[in-house]
């Protein structure tokens, strides 16, 4: 079996790379890494060094897909009041207690679906 830590690397393809370089990076503030201007591509990092999104220009045809990014659960409505600020349009917080975390919505400019996710720790609550 494989013991996977999380996810370092994911690609977002993208229709017009410096419209999505500008919510990326001015909206969600994630900072520039690389940028690969033989294929078009921008690195940028979430997190620090705990993992990078990969915008990827491709003015062809490709589904819209959902991406989730980790928050604390005391910056979710800081966020949600930061991202309404910006002129997103935001759904939520939601409880997903199968997990446990509380989730908000929204879409990037290309429509792919993100989320921030606050993962909760019940064993905080129980040692209360």
């Amino acid at each position: 079996m494989l013991y996977i830590g999380g996810i370092y690397e994911v690609a977002i393809r993208v229709k017009d790379l410096a419209r999505a370089e500008a919510f990326y990076k001015e909206t969600l503030g994630l900072q520039e890494g690389l940028r690969d201007t033989r294929r078009n591509w921008l690195f940028l990092r979430a997190g620090g060094n705990a993992g990078m999104i990969v915008l990827q220009e491709d003015r062809g045809e490709w589904p819209r897909q959902h991406f989730a990014f980790t928050i604390a659960e005391s910056d979710i409505e800081c966020a949600v009041n930061t991202l309404k600020e910006k002129g997103v349009a935001v759904i939520g917080p939601f409880f997903h207690e199968w997990m446990p975390a509380k989730s908000v919505y929204f879409d990037d400019p290309d429509g792919h679906s993100l989320e921030l996710c606050a993962p909760m720790d019940t064993n905080a609550e129980a040692r209360a």
